[in-house]
């Protein structure tokens, strides 16, 4: 199997994926077939047209190659007729959500450094193709996107796009190391979602605490 074939081959099933993630959310939020197909399109590709339209290439493969959308619409479309037979509906979209976040990530930086972008910037456009499709998901179906969220989210992604780039540095872009990337990711977010790591956050304190006195009366 050449390189480009198991890209494509990883590209689909992150589509796919993610395309499940997105159709359990909006079933979860009871949305008809429309609007289940739509939020898993939009999960599922999402990411890859910023991922595209950064690159400068146009038009973005959701829309250039009909493998993308096909593959999209009719995960989304299968989870919409076979929802009542996912046990823990939630369990399900976070677990497709962490392998999508992989796939993506892997994905999305190899396709940025062909293109010859710089490594460190290769590892951005990785990550935002890997948390853009889930950001777009969280937005329609009305919750706090994930990647704004205390959660370890887009850390885990940007720390697999760093794993890719010094693979690539190395010459080792197979589909055993390549693997090993997609895991990484999906081993640190299923263990922070685990173990409920989270990043840390500004403490609020009332005005004046810890300045010595109350605040000045102006």
């Amino acid at each position: 199997m050449t390189t480009s074939t198991a890209l494509l081959l990883a590209d689909l099933a992150g589509v796919a994926v993610f395309a499940a993630s997105g159709a359990s959310a909006a079933v979860a939020k009871r949305l008809d077939l429309f609007g289940v197909v739509f939020v898993g399109f939009v999960a599922a590709l999402g990411g890859g047209i910023v991922r595209d339209l950064v690159i400068d290439e146009v038009p973005p493969l959701a829309f250039a190659d009909w493998r993308y959308a096909t593959t999209a619409a009719v995960t989304a479309a299968s989870v919409f007729w076979l929802h009542p037979q996912l046990a823990r509906l939630r369990t399900a979209v976070l677990v497709l959500d962490a392998a999508g976040l992989g796939l993506f990530t892997v994905t999305g930086t190899l396709k940025a450094l062909d293109v010859q972008v710089p490594p460190v910037g290769a590892c951005l456009i990785g990550m935002l193709t890997a948390i853009g499709g889930g950001l777009g998901r969280d937005l329609l179906t009305g919750e706090i996107p994930v990647v704004l969220r205390r959660e370890i989210y887009a850390v885990a992604s940007l720390i697999g796009s760093i794993v890719v780039a010094l693979l690539a540095a190395l010459g080792q872009t197979g589909p055993i190391p390549l693997t090993a990337a997609v895991l990484l990711v999906f081993g640190i977010r299923l263990v922070a979602l685990r173990r409920r790591w989270s990043a840390p956050v500004a403490t609020l304190r009332p005005p004046g605490a810890g300045m010595g006195g109350p605040p000045p009366q102006w």
